[in-house]
């Protein structure tokens, strides 16, 4: 039993093959996927994700990358797209330095945001943060996002930033990037974080694991971050299964 905290089925990657993609993942053990949006089209097909797919989950926001998109209406429609029960998160949102598509001002202003939104809402948050570690921080200390918690999905930052997310209520996410042959400082992360706050994920179809490492990732691969995991740790798969995936249904409250 596996939990994929982090997909994007509604990629055009799988356009051609989406039903059956995510059908392999459900068969080989993954028995709940979470679909993250990036922007209101996003969000839309996650919403439809969720109505077609007992096993998946959504959660709704405008990433980084689109945050130049935004308008007073875009928050009219997250909100009642929060309205349905298998809506379970405001994400993935924060802020991307690394391509900067949206000015960082702009960026940050919709962060806060929709950290307030998650709050009024009372929902998690997921956290996208790229080559903008302080801000990020910043935004979430001054915003208060510790009242909703979240996670910071494929975790990239040190040990000693490891201390502050977990001090303001969030979980980590890791995914095939733990398993790359330059992940020492991921790997020290995985070493010290409390398995009661990690999450496993695939990102699909992106930042595919090794040995897949170059093709289109998908659920079914979430194993091979689990048992990177498991050796890390000395912990059996089916343990770190069982934590990581009672991790997922207790910040997003799936019963």
């Amino acid at each position: 039993m596996f939990f994929d905290s982090h997909a994007h089925y509604d990629d055009k990657k799988f356009e051609n093959d989406r039903f059956e993609t995510i059908m392999k993942a459900y068969e080989s053990g993954v028995t709940y996927i979470l679909n993250a949006s990036s922007n209101i089209a996003s969000s839309i097909d996650t919403v439809s994700l969720t109505q077609e797919f007992d096993f998946v989950y959504g959660a709704v926001g405008v990433h980084p990358h689109c945050a130049n998109e935004i308008n007073d209406n875009t928050y009219v429609a997250l909100r009642d797209f929060a309205k349905d029960d298998k809506i379970v998160a405001i994400g993935e949102i924060g802020l991307d330095y690394y391509y900067e598509y949206s000015p960082r001002e702009l960026q940050k202003l919709h962060f806060a945001k929709q950290i307030t939104l998650a709050k009024e809402l009372d929902l998690p948050i997921i956290v996208h943060d790229r080559d903008a570690h302080k801000d990020t921080m910043d935004i979430i200390k001054s915003e208060q996002a510790k009242d909703t918690g979240g996670v910071f999905h494929c975790y990239s930052g040190s040990v000693e930033m490891l201390k502050e997310v977990l001090d303001n209520n969030f979980y980590i996410s890791v995914g095939g990037a733990l398993t790359f042959k330059n992940a020492k400082k991921l790997v020290e992360v995985v070493e010290y974080v409390p398995l009661d706050r990690l999450m496993i994920e695939t990102d699909s179809p992106y930042l595919t694991p090794e040995p897949r490492r170059g093709k289109r990732n998908d659920s079914s691969y979430v194993r091979l971050v689990a048992q990177k995991i498991s050796a890390i740790r000395g912990i059996e798969l089916e343990k770190i299964a069982e934590i990581t995936t009672n991790n997922a249904k207790r910040l997003f409250r799936i019963k």
